[in-house]
């Protein structure tokens, strides 16, 4: 007889078969702490009247588009940087040709942290994480050949965010492209880079400047552009859960809101183009719950927090990357399986954006084959699935359902714990969102330790790896090719032309004005990212280290 509800169901039929395997438990969780039962049915639905909602309405849970991917694709990119600007060039080059259609750009570490490649503290690290850009020749070699205005182009860039975007807007001209005419996006979050990443260079408040800055410019002269993807990534890849990551970027993204409102700027002239950035981690249904999640929270917030009148300004289109940390130098082949879940992931979450890590990035930056693997099983998944014929497949499931209230409930939770300490800021302060990443992190480790997570090839099922054929190589001559392009320009340059635009900066930042158009002069004078950085160094002082301990 089929039992009347799941309770009888769960004494009747469930705990007699669950008696024969001992200990084995009926209820698990998520990373997040969700506690997942063995079964669900419509006595767990969060809506049994099956009010869901459509796509393309608030609260946007099923997706911010009617139509999804029935009307376009997500756009494919393969995030890219290389050991100098023309060797990237010719991989974006390659990358567009094998069908991808926007660009991203990785820059090296001392580009994030705003020194020149000639600089002491750049030895060893030029192109080493991404592509070295110092001055404007740099620029004009990335972009070669590349038609700024047929391209959408996004830029993981954060302290040194303004001065990359005053460059490409530079570059833009020197094609014949007006800024109004620009697509793209650059990260500019930076207070991310004080929880997880450590890539800042000043103090909050005029980092929070220089992001305002980039707002006010780019809603009256590039009205395209994506003035900031705040990001969930970076912070998961530490070791935040998924509800973490949720209410830790969308706290980040309340403060942001509230320092341009609080610079006068109106919150629709620059809301609609607000964009976020997170990761799509292994546990394939928490992610597409995450996803759900994520849109029908920042609707509420911008709607009922800050008030906003646009629908624009309402919806959460984000960019997805699938998880870097969970790939393995051992059984490297593995990572195609666990990449190409975490896409299924974003695009069945709804996912504007797509990069597929390669499988060798846990031993070097990818070689052309192993990105060429990737960008097929983003094509794969769009063109001989079916994942993409329907808006939002799994809308309905009591299990989805469940898990996305639980994991916007206790996202929720944690940013009305910082509000109560006076915000992002002000937890940042007292390390709370340092302290809650490293605990989460920690628990993630021993479980994998003690086998309760198991990892593939690492902690079970290990056997010998063979070494890997082809790994991608930084040829010395690449470097040097950078370092003498830069002392080109060094020596090439009008130096008191550049030497004013320089003084005129520093001005303007001892000031109250806007920063944006005075680098824009600096980088056309071919001041470089260096020279820039240090007259914000002079005036507004380096950050050091936060530790919540």
């Amino acid at each position: 007889m089929p039992s009347d509800n799941k309770q009888e169901w769960r004494e009747n039929t469930l705990e007699p078969v669950l008696k024969r395997f001992g200990e084995r438990q009926d209820r698990f969780e998520t990373g997040s702490g969700i506690e997942e039962d063995i079964l669900y049915t419509i006595e767990d639905s969060p809506d049994p009247d099956g009010n869901l909602g459509y796509p393309g309405e608030y609260p946007y849970t099923r997706g911010v588009q009617p139509t999804m991917y029935r009307g376009r694709l997500w756009t494919m990119r393969q995030y890219a940087g290389m050991a100098s600007p023309e060797e990237s060039n010719r991989r974006y080059r390659y990358l567009l040709e094998q069908g991808q259609n926007g660009l991203s750009v990785a820059f090296d570490l001392p580009t994030q942290t705003g020194y020149d490649s000639d600089h002491p503290m750049a030895q060893g690290e030029i192109g080493r994480t991404g592509v070295p850009i110092s001055s404007l020749a740099d620029m004009e070699a990335l972009f070669d050949g590349i038609p700024l205005d047929k391209v959408s182009t996004s830029m993981t860039i954060n302290a040194t965010a303004s001065i990359l975007l005053a460059l490409y807007i530079a570059v833009a001209k020197k094609q014949g492209v007006g800024p109004e005419k620009l697509n793209g996006t650059i990260q500019n979050d930076i207070l991310k880079e004080y929880i997880a990443r450590g890539t800042y260079i000043y103090p909050p408040k005029p980092s929070m400047r220089l992001v305002t800055d980039t707002f006010a410019y780019c809603s009256q002269n590039v009205p395209r552009w994506n003035t900031i993807s705040i990001s969930g990534y970076h912070m998961a890849e530490a070791g935040a859960t998924a509800a973490q990551e949720l209410a830790f970027t969308f706290s980040n993204a309340i403060a942001y809101v509230q320092a341009a409102v609080d610079a006068g700027l109106k919150v629709d002239s620059f809301a609609p183009r607000l964009s976020f950035f997170f990761v799509a981690q292994s546990h394939l249904f928490e992610e597409i719950a995450k996803f759900r999640a994520a849109r029908r929270m920042w609707a509420k917030i911008m709607r009922e927090r800050f008030g906003a009148e646009n629908p624009r300004s309402w919806t959460c289109r984000f960019h997805t990357q699938t998880a870097g940390v969970t790939l393995t130098a051992q059984q490297p082949d593995n990572n195609v399986i666990r990449t190409t879940i975490q896409a299924l992931a974003a695009i069945l979450g709804g996912t504007q954006s797509l990069h597929v890590n390669s499988k060798d990035e846990a031993l070097a930056l990818p070689t052309e084959e192993s990105v060429q693997l990737s960008l097929r099983t983003q094509q794969i998944l769009a063109y001989e699935m079916g994942v993409a014929e329907t808006v939002d497949p799994l809308a309905g499931s009591y299990y989805i359902e469940s898990l996305t209230d639980q994991v916007e409930q206790k996202a929720f939770e944690y940013i009305e714990e910082m509000d109560g300490m006076g915000g992002a800021l002000s937890a940042l302060d007292r390390g709370y969102q340092i302290q809650e990443i490293h605990e989460s992190a920690f628990r993630h480790q021993r479980q994998v330790e003690s086998e309760e997570r198991v990892v593939v090839g690492v902690n079970r099922f290990q056997s010998p790896t063979p070494p890997i054929e082809k790994l991608q190589m930084i040829e010395r001559a690449e470097t040097q090719r950078q370092l003498d392009r830069l002392a080109k320009v060094r020596s090439e340059r009008d130096e008191s032309a550049a030497t004013a635009t320089l003084s005129r900066l520093e001005d303007v930042a001892r000031g109250t004005g806007n920063t944006m158009p005075a680098i824009l002069e600096c980088v056309e004078a071919y001041a470089t990212l260096g020279e820039i950085s240090d007259v914000f160094r002079k005036v507004f002082g380096e950050q050091q280290e936060f530790s919540p301990f």
